[in-house]
């Protein structure tokens, strides 16, 4: 009697022991195909997202009192009129360099002793941060959200250029799953680092992200860390944000 009460319960153990590895490998598998098939946007904050101060001169000379014509500089849509963002283009200073002189230099216009580039920003923009927002971006958030990609800002300056409290003001970004900001971490694109912290955040690989950015050197960091990244045109941003669109496979 023992012998065969010890064969049921053998059996038994080996029924429910195969049910449980099956059910193991099924969760394995489920959780493979998950990182198969789920998909990230990645994108930059200042000049994607947002529109860039060159795009905005009018606004910033009417709100902080200027004459209208004082701002020329003109970065990516006049290089030739702005040596010093072609300074930046050819790595002879950062970017947070250039904005800092830009914002010493308006800041001189304004009777103004500004040391940090949000004080101008936050001066020219705080009060209805909304309008600088580029609807083609909004569109593209929603609708890459909508049909269940991932979402990920990675940007080198956002609190540090726009203030903490700018994202507060923009509803649209609690539809981010991740934010990593250079402000706090002082790893900047194009450094690989920058780009594995939002990888690890997304716990997507870096073949299924699409990551979207102005700066080509940082396009450049996100391609050699194997992600496809598309080089956003600031002239452009409506067909930019299509092709992000185009390479998540979101119609």
């Amino acid at each position: 009697m023992w012998k065969v009460d010890k064969m049921v319960v053998l059996l038994w153990h080996s029924y429910h022991s195969r049910n449980l590895l099956d059910a193991n490998c099924v969760l394995c598998r489920t959780r493979t195909d998950r990182l198969m098939t789920e998909k990230a946007l990645i994108l930059d904050f200042g000049g994607v997202i947002s529109r860039t101060l060159f795009e905005t001169h009018a606004l910033t000379e009417h709100t902080l009192g200027l004459p209208a014509g004082t701002l020329t500089w003109r970065g990516p849509f006049d290089p030739e009129s702005d040596p010093l963002w072609c300074a930046v283009q050819k790595e002879e200073i950062g970017e947070r360099d250039y904005w800092i002189i830009r914002t010493q230099e308006v800041g001189s216009l304004c009777g103004k002793d500004w040391t940090t580039v949000s004080e101008f920003v936050q001066a020219s923009r705080g009060a209805e941060p909304a309008q600088f927002i580029r609807p083609e971006a909004l569109m593209t958030i929603k609708k890459a959200s909508a049909m269940g990609c991932r979402l990920a800002i990675l940007s080198n300056d956002l609190d540090l250029f726009y203030g903490s409290n700018f994202r507060n003001q923009l509803p649209f970004m609690e539809l981010f799953n991740v934010i990593v900001d250079g402000s706090y971490s002082n790893i900047l694109k194009p450094d690989p680092r920058a780009y594995q912290t939002c990888l690890d955040k997304l716990a997507i690989p870096a073949s299924h992200c699409v990551f979207v950015d102005d700066q080509y050197r940082n396009i450049v960091g996100a391609r050699n860390v194997g992600m496809q990244a598309l080089h956003f045109k600031v002239q452009q941003p409506e067909e930019s944000y299509q092709q992000a669109l185009n390479l998540l496979s979101v119609e």
